[in-house]
This record gives structure tokens, C-alpha cells and sequence, in this order.
């Protein structure tokens, strides 16, 4: 079935899942605070895993005993809210070995053409811009990625032939930092390109670095009904503790009762309530 239970808030109600994000509005949440909102989502299995070692080659990815394609349509509902989409060097690596979720060029499948239609009708651009951290600057460009639509962020110490290369390829190349990026400085870079709602679309140490800032507002999480374990993993944040913690406020529930493959995940936002940390 395509419906879900909304839990809270209350009261419950059966609700198609195609189009449950869209109606965030996210946009708006920008337009009536008159400022950038910044976004995020993860899918966890119950023992708080977001990444184990890839299978066959080095590095870690999403693991496929969660990864579904009900849990995937709502990502995308996301993506298709958002000016810019926060990655890493090491998503362009990855998208290079073929391991990566393809976050290039989704529209140009059937499936998501509602959300092509939704950017367009919205007023977006038919993509969103792609914002790429990296202190080392060790990747390589996808021959399809639109070299106007992309902003690398990196830090002082970064070879300067590597960002003279970058930007000989037209690609928009900033320092946000001096070791690695801070993210304060990337919030103002952001800020500075006129981007109204962001995704952040990376990993656990970006995100404790944009929850260190006060520069995240919202946590989008699927909680897959499955316990994985093995070692080395990778949760939802990952970095030094926070002082104070992050204080994040349930904003919505729902229970996918028939997603993963009858084993259910519950579909869950938060409000992160910014302040000034360490």
C-alpha cells in the first residue's frame, strides 16, 4: 500500500506517502523567517547505523538491508525544495565508482518527473546548485555535472594549484576556513549566494559541524525496523561533544507500516533549536 499512519501530531490519520514532504513547505519556512533554512535527512537502522564498510570497495556507504525506495521518494520530496544541496569531495568520489545515490541527474528519470514539475511550478531552478566541502580537494568532476551550478568551500591550506585548477573549469572555489571548513563561515557563504532552503545531504561530521554553528534547523529521520551491528559504522553526527547539546523538538511521526518489506520505518522531523555552541 501507498498510505502511512501519521502518529503525531495527533490525531492519527491515513496519508498517501507520495507528496507527504511536499507539503513541508519549506520555501515558505525561509520566506517567513526571512532568513535561510537549512535542512537535513538520514536514514538509520534501529542501532543507529547511517553507513557500514562497502561490500567490495574502500570506504563506507549506505547499507542496502535499509535502503528502500519508499524511504528514497521522500528524500527526493526534500531535494526538490532546496536551492542547494550540501556534499562532500568524497560523494563525488563515490558517485566516480559507481557506489554513490545519484543526486546529479534524478530528474531525468520518470519516476520523479511530478518533482521536476514541482521545481519548475515553485520556482527553482531545474536543479539545485551543488555546494561541494572539501578541505583536500581530492575528487573528480562527473563529466555531467553543470560546472555553473556548483560552489566548492574548502580551506586555507588547500594546494592553490588545485583551486586554480577548479576555478580554470569555471567552478566557483571559496576558502570557509583555514584547516577545514567552519561552519559559520559556510553559513555566510551560503547566505551571500542568496540561497533561500538548503539541503545537507552529507555525512555526520558536516552535520555536527553545521549543528556547531546553530547553522541546521531541521532533522529528517527514517528509522528503519531493522538491527544491523558490524564495525566500523557511522551514526547520525560525529565529532566532538557538543556543549551545550543540540536540543531538537519532535515536530512529526509517521509509521510506514508496510515499507521495508513489512517490516516498517517510521518517517520523523524535528526542529533543532539553535544556539551558540562549542
Amino acid at each position: 500500500m501507498n498510505t502511512i499512519t501519521r502518529l503525531y501530531p495527533t490525531p492519527h490519520e491515513e496519508l498517501p506517502l507520495q507528496g507527504l514532504y511536499l507539503k513541508e513547505d519549506l520555501l515558505g519556512e525561509s520566506q517567513r523567517a526571512g532568513k535561510m533554512f537549512v535542512f537535513t535527512n538520514y536514514i538509520s537502522s534501529l542501532d543507529g547505523r547511517i553507513a557500514v564498510p562497502h561490500p567490495s570497495m574502500p570506504g563506507m556507504t549506505v547499507p542496502q538491508a535499509i535502503a528502500n525506495p519508499r524511504d528514497w521518494r521522500l528524500f527526493q520530496e526534500l531535494q526538490a525544495q532546496a536551492d542547494a544541496v550540501i556534499t562532500s569531495g568524497r560523494y563525488l568520489r563515490d558517485y566516480a565508482d559507481g557506489r554513490a545515490q545519484e543526486i546529479l541527474k534524478v530528474y531525468k528519470d520518470p519516476a520523479f518527473a511530478d518533482l521536476a514539475a514541482f521545481r519548475e511550478e515553485h520556482g527553482f531552478k531545474p536543479l539545485p546548485d551543488l555546494v561541494v566541502l572539501s578541505a583536500g580537494l581530492d575528487f573528480p568532476l562527473p563529466k555531467e555535472l553543470d560546472r555553473e551550478r556548483m560552489v566548492v568551500v574548502t580551506a586555507a591550506g588547500a594546494g592553490r594549484e588545485r583551486i586554480a585548477a577548479l576555478k580554470n573549469e569555471g567552478i566557483t572555489t571559496v576558502i570557509g576556513g583555514e584547516d577545514q571548513v567552519e561552519g559559520n563561515a559556510l553559513r555566510s557563504i551560503l547566505e551571500d549566494r542568496g540561497f533561500r532552503t538548503v539541503l545537507a545531504a552529507s555525512g555526520p561530521k558536516v552535520f555536527h559541524t553545521l549543528l556547531a554553528a546553530g547553522a541546521v534547523h531541521r532533522l529528517y529521520l527514517t528509522q528503519a525496523h531493522r538491527i544491523l551491528g558490524g564495525e566500523p559504522f557511522s551514526s547520525v553526527v560525529q565529532g566532538g561533544l557538543l556543549v551545550p547539546a543540540a536540543d531538537l523538538r519532535l515536530r512529526s511521526l509517521y509509521l510506514d507500516a508496510d515499507g521495508l518489506d513489512g517490516l516498517g520505518q517510521t518517517f520523523a522531523s524535528y526542529d533543532i533549536l539553535n544556539k551558540g555552541r562549542k
